[in-house]
């Protein structure tokens, strides 16, 4: 969720939206202390067979936290930077990356294809954009 809502995530949407009872209830179940990992909201995501944009909403509706970013950007520990550590296959992987940008920019879900293509973790492609100085767009759960 963005800075500009820090605290008050319910902000970002209409006063009216409405989501569906089963996508609240079982983020209302999985939140702890109002907070959900991204891994958390993406399984929820699947196992109801929603988008995550969905689950995003109603973690947001909650004025729930999403932490654990699978592409390490953001909600880890900050004694690391996300660039230390990995397989080392930052140049495999750069030449996707470059190949995938819009605008400059890459998506969360283009990311995630590029690490199930490469298999390779997504916080190896989350270093790698670091790395290369490439900022990651578009989260699936609407956090930016």
């Amino acid at each position: 969720m963005s800075h500009r809502y820090s605290g008050n995530f319910r902000a970002k949407h209409p006063a009216d939206l409405k989501v569906d009872e089963v996508i609240m209830k079982e983020v209302t179940l999985k939140m702890v202390n109002g907070r959900m990992a991204c891994k958390t909201a993406h399984s929820i995501a699947s196992k109801l067979s929603v988008s995550p944009s969905q689950v995003g909403v109603a973690i947001d509706l909650q004025n729930g936290r999403i932490q654990a970013c699978q592409l390490g950007l953001f909600g880890h520990e900050k004694t690391k930077s996300i660039a230390q550590g990995g397989s080392g296959k930052i140049t495999e992987l750069g030449s996707d990356i470059q190949n995938t940008l819009v605008d400059g920019r890459l998506s969360c879900a283009a990311a995630w294809r590029i690490a199930d293509t490469h298999a390779v973790p997504r916080l190896e492609v989350g270093r790698a954009c670091e790395i290369l100085g490439i900022k990651i767009n578009q989260c699936q759960l609407g956090a930016f």
